[in-house]
């Protein structure tokens, strides 16, 4: 899995009536087939969804035989509605009673019926208890969480890497352009004065260096053609220790995404120590 990424949430195509993922299947159908410009075998496309039927429409939308990597995107299981959830009265999701043991065991499935490479989970700290359970037949592959300076997830992290699990990071710049998930008193990362004395020694780019050098994976979303190229521009400067330190220092314990329709889901993560 390569350790830069495209993040593709919230992207949409204006000149196009069709899905994000059609358009993206459009574009990968004509990198292949009619330009030639790359190999199946040279991307590696990642998506999150409902489990069987959400993969099958994924691959179906993208054109696609098989999935490098599958993750169960919420680590609570919901009441599906006409948006991503149903929710009561009060705005919080409702348990549709699942559990996520048995998610897991339908994601073993899509690997031995061979539409998806490897398998991981999303938004998820209970890893201990997927590689605990008996009968396991394979053991998440990645965790995808969100992870910037002011959540470093370093005690996650850690634990990760020690299992042979992978780390992605998503929101590595705090998603700043993320307002319903913000508030006018939330912290701006982009803004901290001591994140601007590192960034004007090196580039904008410190935050996805700053993951790379952690060895987590990092997928910044943007679709300006121009900021997806500079955010690949990372590979020509190198953070010093210390400079890893002082931005490891900024850490805390801040979500942009803090779940909070989930808070009384009896498998929200965000109560744990990690």
């Amino acid at each position: 899995m390569p350790i830069l990424g495209l993040g593709t949430w919230k992207v949409r195509c204006k000149s196009s009536k069709l899905s994000p993922l059609l358009v993206f299947g459009q574009e990968i159908q004509s990198a292949m087939v009619k330009e030639g410009v790359v190999k199946r075998e040279e991307l590696f496309v990642v998506s999150k969804s409902m489990v069987k039927e959400g993969c099958q429409k994924t691959l179906s939308d993208l054109k696609l035989d098989y999935l490098d990597l599958y993750l169960i995107h919420w680590p609570m299981g919901f009441q599906p509605g006409e948006a991503l959830s149903l929710t009561d009265s009060n705005g919080n999701n409702i348990d549709d009673g699942s559990k996520f043991l048995e998610t897991w065991e339908a994601m073993e499935e899509l690997v031995d019926a061979g539409l998806v490479k490897a398998i991981g989970v999303s938004n998820k700290d209970q890893i201990e208890s997927i590689l605990n359970k008996p009968g396991l037949k394979y053991k998440p592959a990645n965790n995808q969480v969100e992870c910037h300076p002011y959540l470093n997830q370093e005690k996650l992290i850690n634990y990760c890497h020690s299992k042979g699990i992978s780390v992605t990071a998503y929101s590595p710049l705090g998603s700043p352009d993320r307002p319903m998930a913000t508030q006018p008193e939330d912290p701006s990362l982009l803004e901290d004065p001591n994140f601007k004395d590192i960034a004007e020694k090196h580039s904008a780019q410190v935050l996805i260096c700053f993951q790379i050098q952690r060895n987590t994976i990092v997928i910044p979303k943007s679709i300006t053609p121009k900021h997806i190229q500079e955010n690949f521009k990372v590979f020509d400067f190198v953070l010093s220790d210390e400079e890893m330190k002082t931005i490891l220092g900024f850490n805390r314990n801040w979500r942009v995404c803090p779940m909070t329709g989930s808070m009384r889901h009896k498998d929200y993560p965000c109560n744990a120590e990690f």
